[in-house]
This record gives structure tokens, C-alpha cells and sequence, in this order.
């Protein structure tokens, strides 16, 4: 019998699926709780009790364990088994830097293809976060934040480079949850994105540029510009 029921998981719905409707919902739900600390880094994490936990198969667990691998959110070693990765700053800084080298390199290709369907999407994933943000769902306003910029660049037709900027958007949304203070702004956090919006409506990439390059360096305060780069208000 399940200690807890995860198929009918709302949040399941918000994430992109790679596996079957099972794991996907474990994956889910171990994403969550890693990205909001639940599962602290660290933690060892064993196929039995998960899929005792979840009322699944190890099987279930193992593809769902895969799958967090891929995004570096556990570290699976042989003979070692699987624990919650780390959560360094040092990694945060460059994933950042990587980040903005990527998002703010290709706003020309985004601006050029930018029509009413992505100015659409875009939209609804900012009155998602709204919406998350008045429910004080940080986890929710991450999916939805993270999709913003994954349908932002996904404009620019480059493939090959969106599932190098999925790992920077998932870790850097991590490291903001589990180093920032209690009580965050969420509102003003959706709220950030109104401004990019407008600079993409109006095609002005050299303000989209600014604009999207600030958002990116003060994503989390550890103080200085974290990307090497001078702000821009």
C-alpha cells in the first residue's frame, strides 16, 4: 500500500515527461523536495524505501533516480549508491555565468522569430508564477519561471544547447531556494519578467540584452554581479 499517492500529482502535469506516467510522478515529487531542501544535500536515498514510500516498484524508483541523475539533482555511484547532490556556490556561479553566456548570446535569433504563439506562451507561464506566487508556492513558481526562460530561448531554434540551459535554470532556482532568506518576494519575482516581456514585444534586443542580463545576475544575492558582467538597471 502507497505511504503516500503521487499519480495524481497536480505538479506532474507542469513538468516535461521523458518516462513513463509512474516514474514521472516519483521524479516529481523527488524534485521537488530536493529543489526546496526537503531532501537536504547529502542525503543518501535507497531504491527500497522509495518504493515503499511511493508504493511502486524499484524499477519505478530506479528510472525516476535516472532521470534526476541527468539533471545533477542526485549523484548515482556504483557500490556507493545514490544521495542527494551538493548544492556548492561555486557550482551556482558558473551555471550562472553559463547561463547568461547562453540566454543573452542568441536574443537576436529569439527576436527575429519571436511571434503572437511564444508571446502567448510566455504570458501564460507569467500568470502561472502569478498565480503560484499568490498561493506561496515557491516550487510551482519555479516550474513556471524556469519554463518561462526554456520557452524564451527555445525561440532561438538551438536545440542541441536547451538541455545544457534546463541544468543551469534547475540549479540556480535551487541554490535561490536554499540559500535565501525566509519569507521571499515571491510576487516581485514574477514580477521581474514583465519587463523582458515588453523589451521582446517591442524587438529592441540590445534592451532585451540588459534586461535579461540583470535578471540573471541578481537571481541570487550573493552580493557582487555574480556573472562578471556590470549591472544595468
Amino acid at each position: 500500500m502507497a505511504v503516500e499517492s503521487f499519480s495524481t500529482s497536480p505538479l506532474a502535469d507542469f513538468v516535461p515527461r521523458q518516462s513513463s506516467r509512474r516514474s514521472h510522478a516519483v521524479f516529481v515529487a523527488l524534485q521537488r523536495e530536493i529543489v526546496l531542501g526537503s531532501l537536504a544535500p547529502g542525503l543518501a536515498l535507497t531504491e527500497l524505501d522509495l518504493a515503499q514510500r511511493f508504493g511502486c516498484s524499484q524499477g519505478t524508483v530506479r528510472e525516476a533516480l535516472m532521470q534526476l541523475n541527468e539533471e545533477g539533482l542526485v549523484k548515482r555511484l556504483p557500490n556507493r549508491g545514490t544521495h542527494v547532490a551538493p548544492c556548492h556556490a561555486a557550482d551556482a556561479r558558473a551555471l550562472l555565468q553559463l547561463r547568461r553566456e547562453i540566454e543573452c548570446r542568441h536574443l537576436d535569433r529569439v527576436a527575429e522569430r519571436s511571434d503572437a504563439r511564444l508571446m502567448s506562451d510566455l504570458h501564460g507561464h507569467l500568470n502561472a508564477m502569478r498565480n503560484a506566487a499568490r498561493d506561496d508556492d515557491e516550487y510551482l513558481l519555479s516550474v513556471q519561471d524556469r519554463a518561462f526562460h526554456a520557452r524564451l530561448f527555445e525561440a532561438a531554434e538551438l536545440p542541441l544547447v536547451s538541455p545544457i540551459l534546463t541544468r543551469c535554470l534547475i540549479h540556480a532556482h535551487r541554490y535561490k531556494i536554499l540559500n535565501s532568506q525566509p519569507n521571499r518576494a515571491l510576487e516581485e519575482t514574477a514580477e521581474r519578467h514583465v519587463p523582458i516581456l515588453a523589451a521582446l514585444e517591442a524587438r529592441d534586443v540590445e534592451r532585451l540584452q540588459a534586461l535579461l542580463a540583470h535578471h540573471i545576475a541578481t537571481i541570487v544575492d550573493f552580493g557582487p554581479d555574480l556573472t562578471g558582467g556590470e549591472e544595468t538597471e
